[in-house]
């Protein structure tokens, strides 16, 4: 009797890295995430909380990361950037608010703890969004505020490090559009 042969559809194997723990890491956005995202930071002066929130933002699919105005050692964020998440995903550093591109259709979205934002668990991502969050011990610049579209915060009593408000917004994010099933 003959074996009849079926046909396997399998997706390509994405590219990939090893990571510290000697598994592969895929490379590129977050498996079935809807629409794309990219996050930055208004006037960040500390390279480790640059490689946290650039780390963070690879793990989560980010399409991209920017800054702006940003002061930090390039050496520190080397030393901080344990992913290589620098040669993942591109890395735009704004000189200026008015140097800032925000891509044709994607909403900006401001993360600052102002009495008038919108809490974080009551807003609705947009599908293309491009959120910016302020520097430490600062807030965002009232420019950068000025052309957001949106303003969301963290309901918190204080704010907390840039890194970590970067990864609850981002994850918000993730649990609210979901995955395609």
């Amino acid at each position: 009797m003959e074996k009849k042969q079926t046909k396997q559809y399998m997706s390509p194997r994405k590219p990939s890295r090893m990571n510290k723990g000697g598994k592969r890491a895929p490379i590129g956005p977050a498996p079935n995430m809807k629409g794309y995202f990219a996050i930055g930071v208004d006037r960040l002066s500390k390279a480790h909380n640059l490689g946290n929130l650039l780390r963070t933002s690879y793990a989560f699919g980010a399409s991209y990361f920017f800054t702006v105005s940003a002061d930090y050692s390039r050496k520190g964020l080397r030393e901080a950037d344990t992913s290589g998440a620098t040669s993942s995903i591109p890395v735009y550093n704004y000189e200026s608010v008015e140097k800032m591109e925000v891509p044709q259709g994607a909403k900006l979205v401001g993360v600052e703890l102002t009495d008038d934002a919108i809490d974080l668990p009551n807003f609705v991502h947009p599908r293309q969004a491009i959120y910016i969050l302020g520097p430490e011990g600062g807030n965002l610049d009232k420019d950068i505020l000025a052309k957001c579209d949106f303003t969301i915060k963290i309901p918190m009593r204080f704010c907390v490090n840039v890194g970590v408000a970067g990864a609850i917004v981002m994850y918000d994010r993730l649990r609210s559009l979901g995955l395609r099933s």
